[in-house]
């Protein structure tokens, strides 16, 4: 009887060192939501201030030439009026990817929520570098060729022709979030065995 008793696997875990038997092990305490917030938003002000300068310092500009009649493009310069949008595409993904890939995992813990903070800063980051991109490098062509003499060089305005490049720091956030995420839910370890039938059988009656 005493070798079958000691055969069977124990159900109960022994306590860490100076921890009372029975006693329920604390989980780690979560990190305040004030904090959590505090720290997504700064990160992506700081974030899109510099990517605001980036795009503003970058950003290929096509060259008007000033004649007679005003300003032309050439052939050549066509192909460079969307350079402003390429630009701010590339910076703001790459700079959403790397954030939001490291401000999901410190934030892992809060579940769905962490998405949406990382998603919600990332949209945050995208508006303040446009308003700081535009802010410095943003200047009225109108007004410009009207100064200009002929066969001045006048470059075409900082700006973006279409809204699709600023949802380039969503997507790269939120695809960081997902990646993160996916891969951290296959690397849980996954219980495939239940406890041993003879741990749930009443002890037998002498």
């Amino acid at each position: 009887m005493s070798q079958q008793e000691s055969a069977q696997p124990s159900p109960y875990v022994a306590p860490p060192s100076g921890v009372p038997f029975g006693t329920p092990q604390a989980s780690e305490p979560a990190m305040p939501w004030a904090k959590a917030i505090l720290v997504t938003v700064v990160v992506f002000l700081v974030a899109g201030v510099v990517a605001g300068w980036a795009w503003q310092q970058f950003s290929p500009l096509a060259q008007y030439t000033v004649d007679e009649r005003g300003g032309a493009l050439g052939e050549e310069q066509m192909t460079r009026i969307f350079g402003p949008d390429g630009t701010f595409t590339s910076i703001g993904f790459v700079t959403a990817l790397v954030l939001g890939a490291a401000l999901f995992w410190w934030l892992r813990n809060y579940g769905p929520w962490s998405v949406a903070i990382v998603v919600l800063g990332a949209c945050m980051g995208s508006g303040i570098a446009w308003g700081v991109g535009m802010l410095l490098g943003h200047e009225p062509l109108q007004q410009r060729l009207e100064a200009a003499k002929p066969g001045d060089l006048v470059s075409a305005p900082l700006e973006l022709h279409t809204w699709t490049p600023a949802a380039a720091w969503l997507v790269g956030a939120a695809l960081a979030a997902a990646v993160i995420a996916a891969t951290t839910w296959r690397s849980e370890p996954v219980a495939t065995t239940s406890q041993p039938g003879a741990s749930n059988t009443p002890p037998p009656v002498h």
